[in-house]
């Protein structure tokens, strides 16, 4: 490795050295290529003219199954393998014995190293680490650049192939800038004290200014003063002054361990515990106790935390986990994108950083190892994906993409105070769905009408413990107040199913998304829904009310919410509590056994709205989250369409107002097709409002509905309902 050598001859002569200490007849490396193919760059043993002219897809025969899995294969007759591929080039036809390495660097692999033997065996357990290790060095190499320029067609290699990851959309928007990868650890090197006084007064000197700069975050200007983000941080605070954990670290370090060390021990048996613990809430808090050891470590050593170089003026952090308090060491001025490995819409993290309206991917397994410091990266928070070292046309496409919905933003800003009715005077009234008090500001900045789906169990699902009467009711009038004289629709406690309460004891489910949830729990669990409604009542005080039942699956359940409603309204008044001034109860269509029940359930109801992603999964039997049918069934089928338009019909027909909150009112296409068949008031993310005013602000109403009603009713045909919507589109010059 220290000769000066080329890169070719070193190879050469790296190969020559393996076969000759492992006395095997053949030693050969693949180096995998940007277009995905395993290119043989370096032989002993096998065919020389076939350098750089073999080679096998990812995937493909023992070479490429290695590269694919990142797992060595040791086989003893490699002929026998379902995926050996003979490649005649190479002349290999006269070799049994087959052992392979992936040539890994950060999780990744480069290429496969291989060796073969004529003899049938397999190959030693110490062979197998000896090769291993060499591919280390190779992969060095690789990553040095010392390949450059040798592939086969100018090939560029692995290290800076485009990959693309998809996740999970946590926070909308668009980040395009340079991977800061988020290491937070500090290796310790002395672990043993010479002075235990002395380490427990650096302890609670790091432990002071680590106190003090948690009071400094939240101090800062961009921190709310109210809300869930202070909420996080104020816990947050907590953690750092609590007793048990300090006392823990005092004892490590009486024991004789340097302050360093306690540290990292007491946080290394608190993870052991809580990574046995399934526990959401604690997993969640797992992360932060991680974030506090961290940076006391790096208070201790004197090791700045977070800081972005002053050349690093487009930041996308990518981590594994990370502690809300640590987004906020971050420069936000550099700040573009976050993407994690873990979390969900409810980590502390992701609400944090969509209150400083920072994009965020998450659920995305690997990214660390994919990704290197400084590598160039895309970050999709509408779609959920991230493209690490984009290609020079995606790098394009979203460059335009960005300078178009700028251009475009600028044109919903513009739109934000205009109605929302089309050309041939039909109003159409757009709600916003939110669910957590840093979603309040985008009610204005949107242009909503009001918000069509408050989700009063996000409240839940961040708290530690079941939110006291008095919190719930702090929130409730906290949402009325910034809605103003908009209305607000308060959808009951939504949990059970994939949503977990980690302080409230349930039985595991074998299909939680159709067992003990939403309302069943509720009226099960009669002393939830009894606290909740109370703190309603009394936020909602003189003014009007308005509550949604989730998941209806029998009329008769209405009749049992609505007596334990009126039994809470009969109990406040009693002890003299101003009541709201108009009470209407509602419910949500999402179940298909009310689709036989409709005029029972419309009678007991004031409005309804359609759950549409529910709805459509329990329709069509179509598992939303199966990536193998997520493409197969359309919510814009005749089917479905069908059993929506039968919903408003009845809806009108007794004289309910109707609304349909979901994914598919958030798509301009797909809202065009709600208001085609007669809904006129529809529920969305926030960034869903600009582009469905401008669609229905060129939309002429009642030119689609004539077309639309009378093609739902036929057979299945040659063109399907979403090729009608953007032949009508196209043709009609609508915005979409």
């Amino acid at each position: 490795m220290a000769e000066e050598l080329g890169a070719q001859e070193r190879l050469d002569k790296i190969v020559g050295q393996i076969a000759s200490n492992m006395v095997a007849e053949v030693c050969s490396v693949y180096v995998l290529r940007a277009d995905g193919v395993l290119e043989l760059y370096a032989t002993e043993g096998l065919n020389p003219a076939a350098v750089h002219h073999a080679g096998l897809k990812v995937g493909h025969g023992l070479v490429g199954t290695i590269a694919a899995t990142a797992a060595p294969l040791n086989l003893d007759d490699a002929r026998s393998h379902e995926a050996f591929a003979y490649l005649p080039e190479t002349g290999e036809e006269s070799f049994n014995s087959f052992l392979g390495v992936p040539i890994l660097r950060a999780g990744r692999a480069l290429g496969v190293l291989v060796v073969q033997n004529e003899a049938k065996r397999l190959y030693r357990e110490d062979e197998v680490e000896a090769l291993e290790t060499i591919a280390m060095v190779i992969a060095e190499l690789i990553a040095a650049g010392e390949l450059e320029g040798l592939a086969q067609r100018d090939g560029e290699l692995d290290l800076r192939r485009s990959t693309k990851l998809s996740g999970t959309a946590l926070a909308d928007g668009l980040g395009l800038g340079h991977v800061v990868l988020h290491e937070p650890r500090v290796e310790v090197e002395n672990l043993f004290n010479e002075d235990a006084e002395a380490e427990v007064r650096r302890l609670h000197a790091s432990l002071g200014s680590l106190r003090a700069s948690i009071d400094n975050m939240l101090d800062r200007g961009d921190v709310p003063q109210h809300g869930e983000t202070r909420e996080v941080l104020e816990a947050y605070r907590m953690f750092a002054h609590d007793r048990g954990w300090v006392r823990r670290m005092e004892e490590a370090v009486l024991n004789g361990l340097t302050a360093e060390a306690a540290v990292e021990k007491v946080q290394s048996d608190s993870r052991a515990r809580m990574m046995r613990i399934t526990d959401p809430y604690l997993r969640e808090r797992l992360h932060d106790l991680d974030d506090l050891a961290y940076r006391l470590l790096r208070e201790l050593v004197g090791k700045p935390f977070g800081l972005l170089d002053d050349d690093t003026p487009d930041a996308v952090v990518v981590a594994r986990s990370m502690g809300a308090a640590e987004l906020l060491d971050y420069d936000r001025r550099k700040l573009r994108g976050l993407v994690l490995e873990e979390g969900g819409p409810t980590s502390h993290v992701v609400i944090v950083a969509r209150a400083l309206g920072i994009p965020v991917v998450g659920e995305i397994a690997s990214a660390v190892a994919q990704a290197e410091n400084g590598d160039d990266i895309i970050l999709d928070g509408q779609e959920g994906e991230v493209y690490i070292r984009p290609t020079p046309d995606i790098r394009d496409a979203y460059t335009d993409k960005i300078a178009f919905r700028a251009k475009q933003q600028k044109q919903f800003d513009e739109l934000r105070n205009e109605p929302s009715e089309s050309p041939d005077g039909v109003e159409v009234e757009l709600l916003m769905n939110a669910g957590l008090v840093v979603d309040l500001p985008q009610l204005d900045q949107s242009g909503a009408a009001g918000i069509g789906l408050f989700r009063t169990e996000l409240q839940f699902m961040i708290a530690s413990k079941f939110p006291r009467p008095g919190e719930q009711e702090a929130l409730y009038v906290q949402v009325l107040d910034e809605a103003g004289d908009k209305p607000v629709t308060f959808r009951t406690l939504d949990v059970g199913g994939d949503k977990v309460l980690p302080y409230l004891r349930t039985v595991p489910e074998e299909n939680p998304a159709l067992g003990w949830r939403a309302v069943r729990l509720a009226l099960d669990r009669p002393g939830l829904l009894r606290s909740q409604l109370r703190a309603l009542l009394k936020a909602a005080a003189g003014r009007t009310l308005r509550l949604m039942l989730p998941m209806i699956t029998e009329a008769r359940e209405i009749s049992r919410a609505r007596a334990i409603l009126d039994h809470e309204i009969e109990l406040l008044t009693g002890f003299g509590h101003e009541m709201p001034s108009r009470i209407l109860l509602g419910a949500m269509i999402e179940v298909p056994s009310i689709l036989w029940q409709l005029d029972e359930f419309m009678e007991l109801i004031d409005f309804a709205s359609v759950g549409s992603n529910d709805l459509f999964q329990f329709v069509m039997a179509s598992d939303r989250g199966n990536s193998q049918i997520a493409d197969r069934f359309d919510a814009m089928s005749r089917p479905f369409m069908r059993v929506l338009r039968t919903i408003r019909r009845k809806a009108d027909q007794h004289g309910k107002p109707l609304t349909l909150c979901g994914e598919l009112a958030g798509r301009p296409l797909e809202a065009m097709g709600l208001i085609g068949i007669g809904f006129r008031s529809i529920s969305m993310s926030p960034a869903a409002i600009g582009p469905v005013k401008s669609m229905v602000r060129s939309l002429d109403v009642g030119k689609l509905t004539n077309a639309l009603d009378p093609l739902i009713d036929e057979p299945s045909g040659a063109q399907t309902l979403r090729e009608f919507l953007n032949d009508f589109a196209a043709a009609n010059r609508i915005a979409y």
